[in-house]
């Protein structure tokens, strides 16, 4: 009987330790989401140099301010105003390709500017050591 009784505690135990992982899940994606559009607003605004300090240390390891303003001036800029945004997907993630296992949420945006009626955005904030979202990666498509 109490052998049982052990078995049905953990099976509850696990159980409710699922809930509070997906409960962690989705507020870390909802964080991530609130950073993402923070931070997107500084690029609709032409703030690139500001986008970049924003950004995560890792993101700033990978390219320097003047490569981001660069390729901002050049790939994002022509685009023209934002029209719209609506968050399509949003993924939380603890290992991506090429970077470090941490915490990051990939968010993808269904985005339509001036000069690009349709465009998808992807943003992938990552959680820091200080417990706040930055984003480490930017692309639109």
């Amino acid at each position: 009987m109490s052998k049982n009784i052990i078995i049905l505690s953990l099976i509850i135990g696990s159980i409710l330790l699922v809930g509070v992982a997906s409960a962690d899940k989705g507020e870390a994606e909802k964080a991530a989401v609130v950073a993402a559009k923070a931070w997107l607003k500084l690029v609709d605004q032409g703030k690139y140099s500001n986008s970049w300090k924003e950004a995560a240390g890792y993101f700033k390891k990978a390219v320097t301010k003047e490569q981001w303003e660069q390729s901002m001036q050049a790939v994002r800029k022509p685009l023209g105003k934002i029209l719209s945004r609506k968050l399509k997907s949003k993924n939380y993630m603890t290992s991506l390709p090429g970077a470090p296992d941490g915490e990051y949420v990939v968010i993808q945006f269904e985005t339509s500017f001036e000069n690009k009626k349709s465009a998808i955005e992807t943003v992938t904030p990552m959680l820091g050591k200080d417990g706040k979202w930055r984003v480490s990666g930017y692309f639109i498509k």
